[in-house]
Parts: structure tokens; sequence; C-alpha cells
């Protein structure tokens, strides 16, 4: 029963890291007023298309009020995401924990403590300080991302196509060392030297020194799963996501180390050394590989490449986990493999699994949402056939509606939706059909937004209230769009030159609404003043369609006086 609880955490792991969020946030971002120097174009834009009625010291005031509530909001997402980045840490500890290269250490190495201490009770405060000092190397190498790219470094990692396309490469790499083509390894004399400070140093110095030499020994079998678990953190932009990361990571790598010598009959119940190690490590290979398709997918869509869209996501995806239901039969077979005289019940199970899997993904083809997989496969837009239409809203457009809109070559709209992708533009037509206008700052790179877009907006309800709105698309990310001279400023707030349209659109989001992260969404008026309160991702159809509709209602209000 362990083994089958064991390897069944294996693969619901990439399904529970994956629906963790990745949205930017603003850690070292430094908030100024709507009027301030720093505003900028962001103000220049609201004076230039809008008469404002309004005092500054009433628009300061407004301003200061939505700040507060978005920093709250926005403190609330940042929490969650760090509590996601854990627990998607701890989990990858304990699957560290059963690879070939740590597990059987287990016993050799509380064996060790006990002799060395010469009775169990010291036995165990060493094995107590071991785990300890796991957990200290592991935070302190997260920290060390931390301050070497910082939160705006971590920001760029997940909008930029390089970064992106990097991380795809590597985690390729990861999966092909699974699978056992090499070993990523440390150079052995770096190695050599903290294994002899571990034998000659005494004390509190000879166990840190000890519990290094895990890390560096078993890096051929961790390092894949910590480089992911860093990817994955660090794409998320927040600051301290590699930190956390990295003590859910190593406090699930230490635990059963320090458990073993506090109960022994812990170490005596765990199972065997066998085989089934390295099929859990062959396992996690193809669950890189298949997340290594997710970051090919945000360097396709920053770069506009538009040959990697949902259809190809979708096959490979199917056809890797179809090949690790072979391999779980073992009708699949790699050189470094034992024999397989039979499938017992968690390898069936496991299939099973995988298999069935994979046959729920294949009515993707054919545009069937696959809800699990959104934010991770190609936005819904790029599919090229969709048998049903989705099930989204029917398009609604004013016989004013323009025919050709700003920048439609280079952005795809939301099916269902006919959306600007100019603010100036958006707003303009607004004031001549008399709508309020849907803020939405998003992002190619932004899992969030994908899985607002594939699974709420397509809701008939959600769509019919978009559809009340002038609906314009900021994209934060967007770096081939360069700005004209006459718009482009330095940002004090994001300490950027906004010589683009995604920095602008950044740029924008941050002066006015005191907000860095998407999706973001502002109902406002032609003032650009929010009638609502912005929000960002709300995961429950019900909630978001009640949410636009007191925007629309706000705006309605507002307009009876004029009538």
């Amino acid at each position: 029963m362990k083994k089958i609880l064991l390897i069944l955490s294996l693969f619901f792991l990439f399904i529970v890291k994956m629906q963790a969020q990745d949205s930017t946030g603003t850690d070292d971002l430094v908030f100024t007023e709507v009027g301030s120097a720093q505003d900028s174009v962001a103000n220049s834009i609201a004076k230039d298309t809008v008469k404002q009625d309004s005092s500054a010291q009433v628009t300061a005031t407004v301003t200061q009020d939505k700040s507060v509530a978005s920093a709250s909001t926005e403190e609330a997402d940042h929490e969650k995401t760090l509590w996601q980045t854990f627990i998607a840490g701890l989990v990858g500890g304990f699957l560290a924990f059963l690879m070939p290269c740590i597990f059987p250490m287990v016993p050799l190495t509380i064996s060790y403590f006990t002799k060395r201490a010469g009775s169990k009770n010291k036995g165990i405060g060493q094995a107590v300080i071991y785990g300890l000092s796991i957990i200290v190397i592991y935070v302190a190498f997260g920290l060390l991302i931390t301050v070497l790219f910082g939160s705006a470094g971590l920001n760029a990692l997940s909008s930029s196509g390089l970064f992106n396309f990097f991380f795809f490469v590597l985690l390729v790499v990861f999966a092909i060392s699974f699978f056992g083509a090499f070993e990523i390894t440390l150079p052995s004399s770096f190695v050599n030297k903290i294994d002899n400070k571990a034998d000659n140093s005494k004390g509190l110095g000879g166990i840190f020194f000890m519990a290094a030499s895990l890390a560096l020994v078993s890096f051929s079998c961790t390092g894949p799963i910590i480089g992911t678990l860093l990817v994955d953190a660090s794409s998320k932009g927040e600051l301290l996501a590699p930190a956390v990361g990295m003590f859910g990571f190593s406090l699930a790598l230490a635990l059963p180390f320090t458990l073993s010598a506090i109960f022994p009959g812990f170490l005596s119940s765990m199972p065997k050394s066998g085989g089934w190690l390295n099929s859990v490590k062959v396992c996690l290979g193809f669950l890189e590989l298949a997340l290594a398709l997710k970051f090919l997918s945000a360097a396709d869509l920053v770069w506009h490449w538009e040959w990697f869209d949902r259809e190809v996501f979708l096959v490979l995806w199917i056809v890797i986990f179809v090949l690790m239901g072979f391999y779980l039969l073992g009708k699949l077979k790699f050189s470094h493999d034992s024999d397989l005289p039979y499938v017992s019940v968690p390898r069936l199970f496991l299939a099973i699994l995988s298999f069935s899997f994979a046959v729920y993904m294949v009515p993707g083809l054919w545009g069937a949402p696959v809800s699990v997989l959104s934010g991770l496969a190609p936005p819904m837009n790029t599919q090229d056939f969709i048998l049903n239409g989705n099930g989204s809203a029917q398009v609604k457009t004013d016989s004013e509606f323009p025919s050709k809109v700003k920048y439609d070559d280079v952005f795809k709209k939301p099916i269902g939706f006919t959306p600007f992708f100019d603010l100036e533009e958006g707003l303009a037509y607004a004031k001549k059909v008399n709508k309020p206008v849907m803020i939405d700052f998003t992002g190619w790179s932004c899992v969030n937004c994908r899985k607002m877009e594939d699974n709420i907006w397509i809701d008939a309800e959600v769509g019919r209230i978009i559809n009340e709105y002038v609906l314009i698309q900021l994209y934060v990310d967007e770096r081939k769009i360069k700005m004209p001279k006459e718009k482009v400023h330095y940002s004090e707030i994001l300490r950027t030159t906004t010589d683009d349209l995604g920095k602008w659109n950044g740029d924008f989001q941050a002066t006015k609404y005191g907000s860095n992260s998407q999706p973001f969404y502002v109902l406002a008026g032609h003032d650009l003043i929010p009638l609502v309160k912005p929000q960002g991702a709300v995961f429950d159809a019900k909630e978001y369609a009640a949410y636009l509709q007191s925007g629309l209602d706000k705006f309605k209000q507002a307009e009876k006086p004029n009538e």
C-alpha cells in the first residue's frame, strides 16, 4: 500500500503543481498617485480624451482608495502564490527522496550517526542537526537566486521569450537525464573537497559538510527537480518564491532522515530499494518533458511564431502520456531498467491513469476546453479547428464597430469577443457608443489570463455581460511593437523606458491603478476611474458575472442624472 501511495504522488504532482498561479509581483514597486509628476502619459491620455469634471483632490482621493483596495487584493494573491510554491516544493522534495541517489542512503546515514554519536540520544540529536543543515543549504541557494535576479529579473522570466525558450531547452535536458542518457553531475574535485571536510571536521561543522555532501552527490537525481522547481517559482515573479520553494523541498528531503533516527520503526517500514526507484525517475522524465512544452508555448506566443498551436501541444501531450502508460506496463524499456517479469498492481493503476488522461485530452483536438490544461496549453484562439465553437458567446458588434482595429494583425481575439488593443482607440469608441470600458491587463505568458478566457469567459452569461462593455485588452509583455517617440518616457515606477507597447501598458497599469499583476480587470467609465474595485482572476463564473454586472449597474446609475 505504501508503494501505491508513493507512486501515485508522482503522477499527481504534475497536475497539482501546474495549477499554481503565475502572476507577476510588485515587491519593489513604489506607486505614485494620479496627478503626480511621475504619472507621465497615463494621465495625459485621460486628459486629452476626456473632460475632467472632478478636481485634482477628488481624483487623488479616489486613486488612493483604489490603491489601498488593490494592495490588499494583491497581498492576498502573493500569499496564495507563495503557499502554492511551498507545496510544490514539498511534493518535489518527497519525490526527490524517492530517487535512486537518495533513498538507499537513509539507513546508511542513520547507522553512521548512531555509531559516531555512541548513543541513541546523541545520534537523534545529530540527525536533527543534519536535517536542519539540509534545509539551510537549500534555502540559502534559493535566496541566492533572489539576490542575483531580484523581483524585476524574476518578473522578466515569465514574460521573456528568450528565458522561456531557455527553460524549455533546460527541462528537455533534465528529462533526457532522467531517461538515463547521461547524468548531470558536479565537478568531482569540488565534491571530493566537501567529502574530505566532512570526514576531517568534528562537531557541528562535520555534520554540516555531511549534509553538503548529500546535496552534491545526489545532484544527478535532485538537480532536475530543483531546476524545475526554481523555473516554476521564478516564472511566478514573486521575490521570495525561490527561497520558499527551496524551503519546502529541503523540508521534505530532510524529514525522512530525521524521523528515521527518532523512530527506528519508521525505517524498517519503508519499502526496500529496487528497480521501482528507477521507474519513478523515468516517469519524472516524462513529466519534465510535458512541462517543458508549456515554456515552448510561451516563447511561441511572445515571439509570434504561430506554429506551436493548441493542437500541436495536445498531440505531444497525448503521445507523452501514452508512452508513459506503455512504460509502466513494461512495453517500453530503457537500457538501465531492470527486468519486469510481471506488472504489479501499482503499475497497473498508474498505467490506467496515464492512458485515461491521454484519452481525456483527445476531444481537445476538436475544440473541447480540456479545463485541466487551462493556462498550460496555448490559448483557445490558436486552435485551427473548433467543432462547435467551444460554446462561447455569440459575437455582438455594433454597426459602427470598425472593421479593423489597431494591432489586430498582432494580437488574436478571444473567441466570442471583439476587443480593442489600443487604449486611445477603445476609449474613443466607448465615448461614441456611450458604453463603459472593460480594461483587461493581460500578457502572452500569463497563465491565469488564459484560464479566465478558456474557462470563465466562455460562460454564456459572462460573455453576454462582457459584450455590454467596450473590451480593451492591454498586453504588458508585448515587446515587438515599438512606441512612437512622443509617447516614450521613463517610468519612475517600473524603472525602465517605455519604448515598447508592453512597457507602456505596464506603466499605465502601475501608475493609474497601483497594480502590476495580470490578469487585472478594470471596469471604468469614460474618465478611466473604476466604477467598482478592480479585480484579478475569479475562477467562478457566477461570481465573475456578478462582478461584471455590478460595474454595468454603476455606469447606468451614473448616466441617469445626465439624461
